[in-house]
């Protein structure tokens, strides 16, 4: 038997089970492999200290500072020995900005002795707020003691490498076990073609691994950086690349409009012309309908850009070609919304076989999982026979009993909220593989767009439909000025009296599983050290009713409810017949009621900011100005309110996409929650790195086009299996 090559080695062979089973668990690193790709996220220099100012809210950092003051305080305390407990708070400083350590009970013992003031050290823990002050509460800490053996610093030479850790192993561990691992760096295969990695100067790659590592200038580091950088845009661009030429290949039916047909019926009766946006988007998507391979082709487009009008139309041509059209939504709210809103559009034309259909007309059906026997048997018939042109529904679509008469194209809406597994299995139900229109309301700058969407074509929607009112969007600092949050909610009271409705946006639902103040409620390590929980809908809802807002209709409307509740909720509030709506982000995205102006988005800093935007668009529909309240309790200086801020002062949604994908941590953007697996992105930073990856884009659709198996590379092909496992392969496949 061959033996296993050392980047293959399980980590518990060689740091024994107990640091593997962490590195495992918490990290996702199984192999000597795994570990010498788990880069440093950055470098601090010897003697210089971390910049405080700027730490994030909520995450896992480490930072090395200079212990500025030690106090200890006693108080009274039922749970401790003779009814007296211990409170140690550290105060950390980087020279200009300082940050909080406290440590409670037994665990002040060991950093009473240690956290001296004047002592460095390096800290690892999770940022929250307590007396809306930053702090760490029971950090990891490692004295950095000179020259000490027991140091980071004595192998990493005047460079300490942060990795990215967690609360079970912080960085200074991770860095002690690549020194174990280090060696294995010279099996490295070297998965770029030699040609290109001389063509662009590139280091080999042990070279590569052994400089981000262990450093030894700032210049190792930029070697080592822009090599690791093409690795994986480079592996990555050959993966989509290879798609791109499996679907040329594949074999489709051409669905082209008749010209006076159901596509024509439908544009006559429109009570409004299309944007010039929409037109272009439409001929580009009708001209990817009528070839004889699959069109594969993302839509993008702000919130508000009539993306649904255009995905209607394309199943309109399909339908007139004699095919079939499916939507996938992610919820059923959005789903029934869809159906709605369809159905209303096409007016007589969804009547299909109805008395008073019109004589091209089609059936429109809805199919979800809370659907009763009866009415799911009809949509089911209605589909197998072809009776029913278009189907709307969520993951119920792709159910084995789902069968089409002649599947033509596939929406998908909200691309990132589906599993691969899901698209896959809805491509698998035509004859042959139909169509593919993917819909997202998070614009997607052109990196993103090629790395993420590489196997797509991409259209853009930037432009709003005629009609669109702005939004003005205020940041509501709660506790600097508790008059402000007084003042939110007579804005609301007033948007209400000019016969308007509004959103109210929490981040929790409230109920006895999440509430910590319940009996049988989690309370986390957050919540113990002070920091108030999230607010909730239940909490809000009641509070607003009987306070700020009593004499309105306010109403609730959260994931758990039932799904004909949800439904009801929403056409109550679509109809005019509740005034508030009280909501956690199950109105992010497709719910339109013009109507609505308002919207108040509660703990606004624990929302992401492509959140926010999807949010802030459920106003400003209609003729009346849009108006978006941010509501946060966190500190000016703070890196939430800096984002909150950012929000505010734009709607330009590729702006905004920008910013959020420059604040968040390495290996979210290919969407690894989705995948189940790490991402493949360590390295590339998609908004920095576009050079890099267009050119890898071109450099790869060569390759591929040359050898599409790679049998002339395999230690390329190699680098494919082990970062595009089958899963993310999958993932890849978009459908």
């Amino acid at each position: 038997m061959d033996p296993v090559p050392a980047l293959e080695e399980p980590l518990k062979k060689v740091l024994g089970p107990a640091t593997a089973k962490v590195m495992a668990e918490h990290l996702g690193l199984h192999t000597v492999g795994d570990l010498l790709h788990h880069y440093p996220r950055r470098y601090e220099e010897r003697g210089q200290l971390t910049h405080l100012a700027d730490l994030p809210m909520d995450e896992h950092v480490t930072v090395v500072a200079q212990v500025a003051d030690a106090r200890l305080h006693t108080f009274a305390s039922s749970r401790a020995p003779r009814g007296k407990g211990q409170r140690l708070e550290v105060t950390i400083t980087d020279g200009s900005g300082r940050l909080q350590l406290v440590f409670f009970g037994a665990g002040v013992h060991k950093p009473h002795k240690e956290l001296l003031p004047g002592t460095r050290a390096m800290f690892a823990g999770k940022v929250s707020v307590f007396n809306r002050r930053l702090q760490l509460a029971h950090p990891a800490y490692e004295l950095l003691r000179g020259d000490s053996e027991e140091t980071v610093e004595t192998w990493a030479g005047s460079l300490i490498p942060i990795y990215p850790a967690t609360a079970k192993l912080e960085s200074w561990k991770i860095g002690k076990a690549l020194q174990t691992v280090l060696p294995g760096a010279q099996e490295a295969v070297d998965p770029l073609p030699e040609s290109l990695r001389a063509g662009r100067g590139l280091v080999a790659l042990p070279e590569a691994l052994l400089k981000i590592h262990r450093p030894h200038t700032k210049a190792d580091i930029e070697d080592a950086r822009a090599r690791l950088k093409w690795d994986e845009a480079f592996v990555l661009q050959v993966a989509l690349a290879r798609r791109r030429h499996a679907d040329a290949q594949l074999p489709a039916v051409a669905r082209r409009p008749k010209p006076d047909g159901l596509l024509a019926a439908f544009d006559d009766r429109l009570p409004f012309t299309l944007t010039e946006g929409q037109r272009k988007v439409s001929a580009e998507i009708f001209t990817g309908l009528a070839t004889e391979h699959p069109m594969h082709r993302l839509l993008q487009g702000e919130v508000g850009s009539g993306k649904t009008m255009v995905a209607l139309r394309a199943m309109l041509a399909v339908v007139d070609a004699g095919g079939q059209a499916a939507m996938l939504a992610p919820t059923e709210v959005l789903a029934q919304q869809h159906h709605r809103s369809v159905t209303e559009m096409m007016g007589e034309l969804a009547e299909g076989g109805m008395l008073g259909g019109a004589e091209d007309a089609t059936k429109v059906v809805l199919l979800t999982g809370s659907m009763g026997a009866a009415a799911r048997r009809h949509a089911l018939l209605d589909l197998a026979t072809g009776e029913a042109g278009i189907v709307i529904g969520t993951h119920a679509l792709i159910e084995d009993k789902v069968q089409f008469h002649d599947l033509g194209l596939v929406v998908v809406d909200e691309q990132h909220r589906f599993g691969v597994e899901q698209r896959d299995a809805l491509r698998g139900k035509g004859k042959q593989p139909p169509h593919l229109l993917v819909m997202t309301a998070t614009p997607i700058p052109r990196t993103v767009a090629m790395t993420v969407f590489g196997d797509l074509e991409t259209s853009v929607l930037d432009q709003l439909p005629a009609g669109r009112s702005p939004i003005a969007s205020h940041v509501v600092p709660a506790a600097d000025k508790p008059h402000f949050l007084a003042r939110a909610w007579e804005r609301v009271r007033e948007e209400v009296a000019k016969g308007h409705q509004a959103y109210v946006v929490c981040p929790r639902i409230g109920d006895e599983a999440d509430d910590p103040k319940k009996p049988g409620g989690k309370k986390s390590a957050e919540d113990e050290a002070g920091k108030r929980p999230p607010l909730a809908v239940l909490d809000i809802a009641e509070q607003l009713a009987r306070g700020p807002l009593r004499g309105l209709r306010v109403e609730v409307l959260h994931g758990r409810m039932q799904p004909d509740d949800k439904d009801a909720v929403m056409r109550r509030f679509a109809a005019g017949e509740a005034d508030v709506l009280v909501a956690t982000t199950v109105i992010e995205v497709g719910v339109n009621v013009p109507n609505a102006t308002a919207t108040v988005i509660m703990d606004a800093d624990r929302f992401g900011v492509s959140q926010l935007h999807q949010l802030r668009g459920r106003v400003g529909r209609g003729s009346a100005p849009g108006l978006c309240l941010l509501i946060t309790e966190m500190p000016e200086a703070s890196a939430a309110r800096q984002r909150l801020n950012a929000v505010a002062s734009t709607l330009d949604g590729f702006e905004l996409s920008r910013i959020d994908l420059e604040q968040r941590r390495e290996g979210d953007v290919l969407g690894q929650a989705q995948s189940g697996t790490r991402s493949s992105l360590r390295m590339l930073a998609v908004i920095d790195d576009e050079e890099i990856i267009a050119e890898a884009r071109e450099e790869a659709t060569r390759v591929v086009a040359d050898d599409p198996e790679l049998t002339r590379l395999p230690a390329l092909r190699t680098a494919l299996d082990a970062l595009l496992d089958e899963e993310r392969e999958q993932y890849l496949e978009k459908g």
